[in-house]
């Protein structure tokens, strides 16, 4: 089980990183030929930045349309960020004193995580016109991070997995030293979770934690007036042309 898990995790992990660049470098190359920056929009680049900012810190322009949505999206994303760095522990020896100061506060940013997502998935199936537009796809990504993340509480406040062992297998996984995985049953279906949700991540609409910055709503200036927007594919035809 230590090398099967080891190769999923390998395999997992080429094509998260590989997937999210070829995903990337799509969305560098896809033309904006248009200005449309959701208004009112920053008149300049540090404006776009602080903008930017205020989206993935606090959501903004969620909050401005639904306060319920806004409640239980930045609930999932923030408990999830805090579960994340939590995990660093694993990772990492000795441990950053920053990630052991936020040990206590990641523990129960689970619950916190799991209570976002509840209410998403129940959105999903309460609201009728969110409903009518929710593809299977869109409830088996819910289900799927649920699982993860209930799964990963069970171990925190009801089981003890055998969490020295589980490090000592992912320290050595990341200098390709197969070691000894710990093989208690709620470890291994988080993992194997943990792993398929890494697979599928640059096919899924999951996308959108990297689409975010590539936005033209929100990466542009919001400068027509002073400055003529020429999308570089068009600044590129206008010059072979010229030749």
């Amino acid at each position: 089980m230590s090398v099967l898990f080891a190769i999923l995790f390998y395999l997992a992990t080429a094509i998260l990183v590989l997937g999210l660049a070829a995903r990337t470098r799509k969305y560098l190359n896809t033309p904006a030929p248009l200005k449309i920056p959701t208004t009112p929009a920053p008149t300049t680049r540090s404006g776009v930045a602080f903008r930017m900012l205020k989206e993935l810190t606090i959501f903004e322009s969620l909050f401005k349309s639904n306060k319920w949505i806004w409640l239980f999206g930045w609930l999932f994303h923030m408990g999830m960020l805090l579960v994340l760095l939590r995990h660093l522990r694993y990772f990492t020896e000795p441990v950053w004193w920053w990630v052991e100061l936020i040990q206590p506060f990641g523990k129960y940013a689970s619950l916190m995580m799991l209570a976002g997502l509840g209410g998403l998935l129940l959105r999903r199936i309460v609201v009728d016109r969110v409903r009518y537009i929710s593809a299977p796809s869109d409830y088996l990504m819910l289900l799927l991070i649920i699982a993860i993340g209930a799964t990963g509480a069970l171990m925190t406040f009801v089981t003890n997995a055998d969490i020295v062992t589980l490090k000592d297998y992912l320290l050595g996984l990341m200098v390709f030293d197969i070691r000894t995985m710990p093989t208690d049953p709620i470890l291994v279906v988080h993992l194997s979770l943990v792993i398929l949700l890494m697979a599928i991540f640059p096919i899924s609409k999951l996308l959108h934690a990297p689409g975010i910055f590539f936005s033209p709503t929100r990466n542009q200036v919001d400068n027509p007036r002073e400055r003529r927007h020429v999308a570089a594919w068009a600044i590129k035809l206008e010059s072979s042309e010229s030749k």
